[in-house]
This record gives structure tokens, C-alpha cells and sequence, in this order.
């Protein structure tokens, strides 16, 4: 049975509201902000500064990943490190990661009509349209990444686990299966919610209060795994997301 906490992210992510999410107290112990890209406003990115405080990143499914040829940054990274020597040492190896096998970076991108890329606006700009080359390429449309978007940029692109959950149990997977959940293309704005008082995550009673206060849905990761063995298998996921 679909937790009840779940039916009501996937209906908000189905209107494009937030939501929060937080992973497990096994993990990061963190809270996001979760919403998707295709509906994310300038107010939505101040909303995401104000109140995360984190990094704000764009989480995109592993397969439209591939077909927008956007690898792990690490990858890229080590396959310089050939040239740029001083690189050899830097990028991150299995285990150097204190939660997980390895992150999730992907490129940093600015879309080409931004400016400085930083303004709400502009970031605002780049993750809608970040949102809808997911949903283009996921319908088997033809479509070049390269004619809207550059990098270096100010928008984090986050790759997920080619398994989702049955391989990372991170923000950036959850994320992803509750736009799968919702049928909404899986591209999902994510932040960190921080405590300025300690300079530490925002915990869960204080996140659970924020929602509470604030009237959005809060979801713990265990409950969207329990949703996510719900999916069909992955094999078929990956030549249709919407469920």
C-alpha cells in the first residue's frame, strides 16, 4: 500500500509545488526542498536560497542523462587528469565519499539567453529549460544540448543512479522516482535545508516543523523506497518514465 505521505508529494509534484524530503538518519541526515523543473519561477529559487541555504542543483534521470551526453563530472575530471597532472589526486575515488560510493555531479550549466546566470531569473530560465530537454529527449524527440546551454555554469546538473534506489539512496534518486511517481518528467530541483544557528543540515524535528508551519508535505526516503518497489522493473522504465 502507498504511504500516505507519498500520494500527497506525488500530487503536490503533479500541481509543481514543493515538497520536502529527507533521505534517513543512516545517511546525510538532511532535508531538500524538492520541486520539479518544468514549473520552478525566479519566487521559487528565492524561496529555495531563503529557506535551504544549500546547493541548488537540478537531479535529471539517468537516461536522459545519457541521451544528453552528460556524464559524472568525476569521469570527466579523470579523463583529464592525463593532461593536467594535478587533477590525479584531486578527483574522487570510492571512498572518499563519507555516505556513498560516489556523487552525483554531473556539468554545471548557464542556458544560453542568461546573463551572469546567478540571478534567481536566470537560474530560474536555465532549470525550466533544463526540465524540458529532459522531457524532449525522454519522448524520443532529437534535440542537441549544446544549442541552449554552455558550461561553465551557476546550475548543478545531478546524474542519478542508473538503478535509482536499488543502487543510491540519495536526495538525488529520491527525488527522480517521485517525479516517476507523479508522471511529471523526471527532472527535479533540489536544495539542502541548513541551520544558520549551527551551521550544521536543518534537522528533521526542525524540518518536520518548517513543513508543518509552511503547509507542505514532508516525505522520509524509507517511504519513497517502499513507492519505488511499487515501479515496474527498470528495464522497462528505461524506454518509458511515465507510469
Amino acid at each position: 500500500m502507498m504511504p500516505q505521505t507519498v500520494l500527497r508529494g506525488i500530487e503536490d509534484f503533479r500541481k509543481g509545488k514543493v515538497v520536502l524530503i529527507y533521505d534517513a538518519d543512516d545517511r546525510e541526515r538532511e532535508t531538500d526542498i524538492a520541486m520539479p523543473a518544468f514549473a520552478v519561477t525566479p519566487r521559487d529559487v528565492a524561496f529555495f536560497r531563503k529557506f535551504g541555504g544549500g546547493l541548488i542543483c537540478v537531479a535529471i534521470h539517468p537516461v536522459a542523462a545519457e541521451k544528453l551526453g552528460l556524464p559524472f563530472i568525476s569521469d570527466v575530471l579523470r579523463c583529464s587528469a592525463e593532461k593536467f597532472t594535478s587533477l590525479q589526486c584531486l578527483v574522487e575515488e570510492e571512498g572518499d565519499v563519507p555516505y556513498d560510493r560516489r556523487s552525483s555531479f554531473s556539468l554545471w550549466v548557464n542556458h544560453r539567453n542568461t546573463f551572469t546566470g546567478i540571478t534567481d531569473r536566470d537560474r530560474a530560465l536555465t532549470i525550466r529549460h533544463i526540465g524540458r530537454a529532459v522531457e524532449r529527449v525522454l519522448a524520443g524527440m532529437s534535440y542537441e544540448f549544446c544549442s541552449e546551454f554552455r558550461t561553465p555554469g551557476h546550475v548543478a546538473i545531478l546524474r542519478a543512479a542508473d538503478g535509482l534506489l536499488a543502487e543510491r539512496k540519495g536526495q538525488t534518486e529520491l527525488s527522480i522516482v517521485l517525479a516517476m511517481l507523479a508522471g511529471v518528467p523526471p527532472a527535479v530541483v533540489i536544495c539542502e535545508m541548513l541551520d544558520e544557528e549551527n551551521g550544521k543540515a536543518l534537522s528533521k524535528a526542525k524540518a518536520e516543523s518548517f513543513a508543518n508551519s509552511h503547509k507542505i508535505t514532508f516525505l522520509q526516503g524509507r517511504d519513497i523506497e517502499k513507492a519505488f518497489e511499487m515501479l515496474p522493473p527498470l528495464s522497462s522504465l528505461y524506454n518509458i518514465y511515465l507510469i
